[in-house]
């Protein structure tokens, strides 16, 4: 249940990111009805999640000198590409759901971020 419930803040997280950012789009390819929309938002959380799962740790371990010199910002840098690469993959899979430059995928990125650290805190962590 809490998988889906993260898949789910994910998802507007990514709504929020869309809204806010001009270079985000997510009717690329003609979802126009709210339902299409959210299950649109739904893969795209997935696909996002899934990258944040598996490649952000390995990420992290070789890129660690990067997040000390520059006190944890690179971080910022690496939710954009992951971001960006999320795009890419929806784009491959078919989904509606494009960022157009690395910017919007930075900017994005923040807004995601924020946004999902802000619906997190709703969320409880007990088992």
């Amino acid at each position: 249940m809490k998988i889906l419930i993260r898949v789910g803040i994910t998802a507007v997280a990514l709504w929020v990111a869309t809204y806010f950012v001009s270079g985000i789009t997510l009717d690329a390819h003609g979802a126009h009805t709210s339902l299409q929309k959210a299950g649109t938002l739904v893969g795209v959380a997935v696909i996002f999640g899934l990258l944040n799962a598996f490649l952000k740790p390995i990420i992290k371990v070789f890129g660690c000198a990067f997040y000390v010199l520059t006190l944890g910002l690179f971080a910022l840098v690496v939710n954009a590409l992951l971001l960006y690469l999320t795009s890419y993959i929806a784009d491959k899979l078919k989904l509606p759901f494009h960022v157009n430059t690395l910017w919007a995928a930075f900017w994005g990125a923040i807004i995601v971020g924020v946004v999902s650290w802000l619906l997190n805190m709703f969320v409880s962590d007990d088992d």
